[in-house]
């Protein structure tokens, strides 16, 4: 199934690791997605104090509710990345495994430092939204 998602990116903006802006066709069903959290089957947080492992599971946890959902990783049209902590590095750690979980599907997405999220031991959380062709799921 093609995505009906079309990235934008601007040579007149800075480059960055991901497109500029997207679209969705008038006509294309939106999904919005809860926020994935870092959570075990059994409500328990995967990977106190690991920012990459908590990232991980958040992306695999985002997965499941877009299929759910009948979209995939490529349907994504905007992320926001939340990230318990000040220092760059940590939000780095985050940021690559997302990064690199949507392979060349750079979609538009937004990096922030946090001061503290919902559940014992969070340290990431992935907010996104989802467009795809027909009615969802």
């Amino acid at each position: 199934m093609s995505s009906v998602v079309r990235l934008i990116r601007s040579d007149s903006l800075p480059a960055a690791p991901y497109a500029h802006a997207a679209t969705a066709p008038a006509g294309a069903h939106l999904i919005f997605l809860a926020g994935a959290c870092p959570l075990a089957d059994d409500g328990t947080t995967v990977g106190p104090g690991d920012y990459a492992a908590q990232a991980t599971r958040c992306m695999e946890t985002l997965r499941m509710a877009l299929e759910a959902s009948g979209a995939e990783l490529t349907d994504v049209i905007s992320t926001r990345a939340l990230v318990a902590s000040t220092e760059r590095k940590d939000l780095v750690a985050a940021w690559d495994v997302i990064h690199a979980a949507f392979e060349s599907h750079d979609v538009p997405s937004t990096l922030l430092g946090v001061t503290a999220l919902g559940y014992d031991d969070q340290l990431v959380e992935i907010e996104a939204m989802a467009a795809v062709s027909g009615e969802p799921r």
